[in-house]
């Protein structure tokens, strides 16, 4: 252990030289990428000098017990010694979990793209709630939320939804939430009071910076239109809503919330980018199945990840088996515990898979 952070310490000294030569900092790209590195190398080091200090102080103590005569000093030596032996083997699976290569996506911020899957009315109506749920929970974290496009549902909620989240590690912590979210309830237009099942699929992009995949505008074909739904209605007078298609690809980006033509073309290019960026990133990790088989957000979007029950107030998600009684909370923002779950299960999977080389 000793022997990796003297490691990490050099290169974490190596790093705070090269950032503040003019040449890495006139290069936008690696300057952000060392800067990142530089932080989570922070980390580690600062565990380090406590880790390092603990050591130290225990070889005091246990030297102190070899040594000394004076009684009350020999216990005073025990329950110091009694406390780092505590403190020890916890600060060590914390400095293991941190010397684990970060996925360098976990500090981006994201795309949210919902949309209503089967159930009709309802899916739109559950594809709502889920979108009030995320802002709610993002806005406890003091995260940025940006609304960027959507299509509304005839009986209310969304058909669609699309919306930027910004701030500290978000997709480290959202990308948990990608899949078929599922939800039984009755529906508002049911009569008879029966029990429907509905779906929303959940999609959490990490957002592409400029840099991270390049455009080429001579392949984007460029649409202008007047905004409709949310905005009031000065924006329907003008052609303020852009619509971006990657003709390559296919893939389309749009956005009509901001009355600015051009903030609408930046929101929408940045959807699109992130949309490409999503794209080359499945294609990397379906290359890697050992690390797809080791994530539970695989990212897959058939697959079923998390069920609503609302008769029995239950919210369940099936990746770890875990099912918490208090659905009412959940739907109003409170999703950390569900993602503080599937964290530790992912991080007990890469402990578990790096034990033989840490």
């Amino acid at each position: 252990m000793i022997e990796k952070l003297q490691i990490v310490k050099q290169r974490y000294d190596e790093v705070a030289d090269l950032i503040i030569q003019p040449d890495i900092i006139t290069d936008q790209k690696r300057y952000i990428q060392l800067n990142r590195e530089y932080k989570d190398l922070s980390l580690i080091v600062e565990k380090g000098k406590v880790y390092s200090l603990l050591l130290s102080n225990a070889k005091e103590a246990e030297q102190l017990l070899k040594e000394e005569i004076d009684e009350e000093m020999i216990v005073m030596a025990k329950m110091e010694l009694e406390s780092i032996q505590e403190q020890l083997p916890v600060l060590e699976e914390e400095i293991k979990l941190l010397l684990i290569p970060k996925d360098p996506e976990d500090a981006k911020n994201v795309v949210v793209e919902i949309r209503a899957g089967t159930g009709g009315d309802e899916a739109s109506i559950f594809a709502g709630d889920l979108y009030r749920m995320y802002t709610k929970y993002c806005q406890a974290k003091n995260w940025q939320v940006s609304f960027v496009d959507a299509s509304e549902g005839t009986a209310g909620g969304f058909k669609e939804v699309i919306f930027e989240v910004s701030g500290v590690d978000v997709y480290g912590t959202l990308k948990y939430e990608s899949g078929v979210h599922r939800v039984q309830r009755v529906p508002q237009t049911e009569t008879q009071g029966r029990v429907h099942t509905s779906a929303a699929t959940v999609m959490v992009l990490p957002e592409a910076e400029e840099f991270d995949i390049e455009i080429d505008m001579n392949e984007v074909r460029v649409d202008y239109f007047c905004s409709s739904g949310p905005g009031g209605q000065s924006v329907n007078t003008t052609y303020s809503a852009v619509r971006l298609t990657h003709e390559p690809t296919g893939i389309v980006a749009q956005c009509q919330d901001q009355k600015s033509q051009h903030k609408n073309k930046d929101k929408a290019l940045k959807v699109l980018r992130s949309r490409l960026y999503e794209m080359e990133l499945s294609k990397k990790l379906a290359s890697d199945a050992e690390k797809r088989m080791s994530l539970v957000s695989s990212g897959d979007r058939s697959a079923k990840i998390r069920t609503y029950n609302y008769p029995q107030g239950r919210v369940t998600d099936h990746r770890i088996g875990l099912t918490l009684y208090d659905l009412p909370n959940i739907v109003n923002g409170d999703v950390q515990r569900l993602i503080d779950e599937l964290q530790l299960h992912q991080n007990t999977s890469k402990l578990k898979s790096a034990g033989e080389v840490l």
